[in-house]
């Protein structure tokens, strides 16, 4: 998915400030794919340099403060969107996690640090599980279609939760009486 896309849907929203861009795509989106995050600003000045969204500078507060700027989508933008949006997905699901990678070699590691790493996992989807069911009644409020992406993210993360358990247990199993047993606690 092009970063490009991201953003003019967000700003199809409300109007937003490149941070708060950032942020919104790291925390809600960082499950649907993997981006680079020094994409942002040179996305939001490439489109900008296109037409497809406006910047106003805004002057800091009597506080002080940096300078912010305020991005919203032009018509130009909203066309461009709406085209985008209907056309076909160019790819099937794609799965990019470093995690998976890393699981697939574990094999010819340690298998402590393979359980710690497997333990810090359970532990993070653990934590985003609890963030996702608090922050689903807020994207209820956003419309079906975010309502229904918000519950896939829900299911997502228990499956994968189950999975990682079930994959721990299979291995200490697998370790019970091997050479490479592990001392877990």
């Amino acid at each position: 998915m092009s970063i490009r896309f991201a953003i003019l849907g967000l700003l199809n929203y409300s109007d937003m400030h490149g941070y708060r861009i950032k942020e919104h795509i790291e925390k809600n989106f960082g499950h649907m794919w993997s981006i680079n995050f020094g994409q942002i600003y040179p996305g939001l000045k490439e489109l900008k340099n296109e037409g497809l969204i406006n910047m106003l500078e805004l002057t800091p507060s009597e506080n002080g403060g940096p300078h912010k700027k305020l991005y919203s989508i032009t018509q130009k933008g909203k066309d461009e969107f709406s085209r985008w949006l209907a056309a076909p997905p160019l790819k099937t699901m794609l799965i990019r996690d470093p995690f998976l990678l890393k699981f697939a070699f574990f094999g010819f590691g340690e298998d402590e640090r393979a359980i710690k790493i497997m333990d810090d996992q359970i532990e993070n989807f653990e934590a985003q599980l609890k963030r996702r069911q608090v922050n689903r009644k807020r994207w209820e409020r956003q419309g079906v279609y975010v309502r229904l992406l918000a519950e896939l993210g829900v299911k997502q993360n228990e499956m994968y939760l189950e999975w990682l358990r079930h994959a721990r247990t299979e291995i200490e199993k697998s370790l019970e009486g091997s050479v490479r047993k592990i001392n877990l606690k």
